[in-house]
C-alpha cells in the first residue's frame, strides 16, 4: 500500500468514528482548545507512535472521548492499519492467530449497546486478548477514573487483569460548562509497561510527573515535542494534514 493510499485509508477509518457531524479534530485542534498541553502531547505521541494500546475514559456523553481517541490514533506507527473492532472481526483475528505489529483494532466504545464496533462481555474479552498477539488496541469507555475503568473492564466483563494491563496508557477526561461553551480537559493519565499496575504519570493540576515520564526515552519525547511545535506553527490542523506530517516524521525517525 502506498503512503498516500495508506493515509487516505487511515483518515477514512477515523472519520467512521465521527459523532459530531463536523470535521474530526486533530491533536493540534486539541492544543488550540486547551484539552491538553504541549508536554503531555509530546509524551503521548512518544508512547502511541511506538504502538502503545490506549483507552480514553469519561462518564458523561459528549466529553470528547472519541475525539481524543481519534486524534491520538493519528500518531500511531506509520505502518499500522486501523481496523474496526467488530465482534466478528475480532473473532476472525483470533482464529487467524496472526501476531506481531501492523494492525490497530479500534473499539468505538466499551458498551453493551447494539452499535457498530461496540463491545461487551465475551466480545470484549476476545478483543482485549488480541494484545497477546501483538496487536495495538484503542478504545474508550464511560469511566471517570482508573478504578471505574478497572471495575467495568475486569469485574463487570471479566477481562483478565493481565489483558487490562496491556493497555499501556489510560486517559481520563472532564467536561464543564454548557454545550456551546464546554471545556474538555484531560484530567489524568496512567501508564504501565504491561508487567505491573498502571501508575499516575499526569495530573492536570500538577502536570507531567518527570520521574515517570523520563523513563520513556527523553530524547525521543523531545523530538516528538519539536515535531508538534513545528507542525503547529506551520498551521497543520486537519486529520489528513496531521497524518501526513506524522508519517513523514516517523519515516525519518528511528523509533526506539
Amino acid at each position: 500500500m502506498s503512503r498516500v493510499v495508506g493515509i487516505d485509508a487511515h483518515c477514512k477509518e477515523l472519520n467512521r468514528c465521527n459523532q459530531r457531524g463536523e470535521r474530526m479534530l486533530s491533536l493540534f485542534d486539541l492544543l488550540d482548545a486547551g484539552t491538553l498541553g504541549m508536554d503531555l502531547a509530546a509524551y503521548l505521541m512518544a508512547r502511541i507512535s511506538r504502538g502503545a494500546s490506549f483507552m480514553v475514559g469519561a462518564a458523561p456523553g459528549g466529553a470528547g472521548k472519541t475525539t481524543v481517541m481519534c486524534a491520538l490514533l493519528n500518531l500511531a506507527p506509520a505502518d499500522v492499519i486501523l481496523v474496526p473492532a467488530t465482534a466478528e472481526g475480532v473473532r476472525r483475528a483470533l482464529e487467524a492467530q496472526e501476531g506481531g505489529p501492523g494492525r490497530c483494532y479500534v473499539c468505538h466504545e466499551i458498551g453493551a449497546g447494539r452499535y457498530y464496533a461496540y463491545l461487551w462481555n465475551q466480545s470484549l474479552r476476545e478483543y482485549c486478548s488480541l494484545a497477546q498477539q501483538g496487536h495495538m488496541l484503542a478504545t474508550n469507555l464511560h469511566a471517570d477514573d482508573i478504578e471505574q475503568a478497572r471495575y467495568q473492564v475486569c469485574s463487570e466483563n471479566h477481562v483478565p487483569v493481565e489483558d487490562f494491563r496491556r493497555f499501556g496508557v489510560l486517559l481520563f477526561m472532564s467536561v464543564c460548562g454548557g454545550w456551546f461553551d464546554a471545556k474538555r480537559r484531560i484530567e489524568t493519565v496512567w501508564s504501565t509497561d504491561g508487567t505491573c499496575d498502571h501508575v499516575l504519570v499526569y495530573d492536570r493540576h500538577s502536570g507531567l510527573r518527570r520521574d515517570v515520564a523520563n523513563s520513556v526515552d527523553g530524547r525521543y519525547v523531545k523530538r516528538c515535542r519539536r515535531f508538534i511545535e513545528q507542525s503547529y506553527t506551520r498551521g497543520v490542523r486537519t486529520i489528513e494534514q496531521t497524518r501526513e506530517a506524522a508519517v513523514r516524521f516517523l519515516d525519518a525517525t528511528v523509533v526506539p
